[in-house]
């Protein structure tokens, strides 16, 4: 028997994916939940201006109508995985629902992860129309059958509205 011809689940992608559930796994355990996410959440918001910037660039237009964004959410999660669909939209508001986790059955258990889309998507809709207000209401990583997250393109103090708030950053 050949090393080479063992049939073992290795490859990139399940690599890459396993290295930031382990590191996911360690901060959690090391730093607590609330930290961890703080540490993901920067992540999430470096590569939330990156996935912005590329689409910005290949649709060579800068700003983009809540459809759109909606649409552009979507679409960056087909690509890496994901089987996010638009619920609403509105003025006001994104509604998106998901079956499918980009991280796969490998984020359950590991909250912290959620953080990534809940900056990226608010990183993105911030700087598109200048405010966003990201609510993860059901997650895959809490043990639920799907995600549902709702991304406000409005400030309303009036609703007690659980979420991160992001701001368009200038400059």
């Amino acid at each position: 028997m050949a090393i080479q011809e063992l049939d073992l689940p290795l490859e990139r992608d399940l690599f890459f994916r396993q290295i930031i559930r382990a590191l996911a796994g360690s901060l959690e355990e090391t730093v607590g939940l609330d930290e961890a996410s703080g540490y993901v959440a920067l992540v999430g918001a470096e590569i939330g201006r990156w996935i912005e910037q590329c689409y910005v660039e290949a649709a060579g237009k800068t700003r983009f109508e809540p459809a759109e964004l909606a649409e552009i959410l979507v679409d960056l999660k087909r690509r890496i995985g994901g089987d996010f669909y638009v619920e609403e939209v509105a003025h006001d508001r994104i509604v998106l629902g998901n079956r499918r986790c980009p991280f796969g059955e490998l984020v359950k258990g590991r909250p912290s992860l959620c953080q990534m889309t809940n900056n990226v998507f608010g990183r993105i809709a911030g700087d598109q129309v200048g405010y966003a207000k990201v609510d993860i209401l059901k997650a895959i990583a809490l043990g639920d059958d799907c995600c549902r997250v709702v991304i406000h393109l409005r400030p309303d103090p009036d609703a007690a509205v659980a979420g991160s708030e992001f701001f368009r950053v200038d400059g």
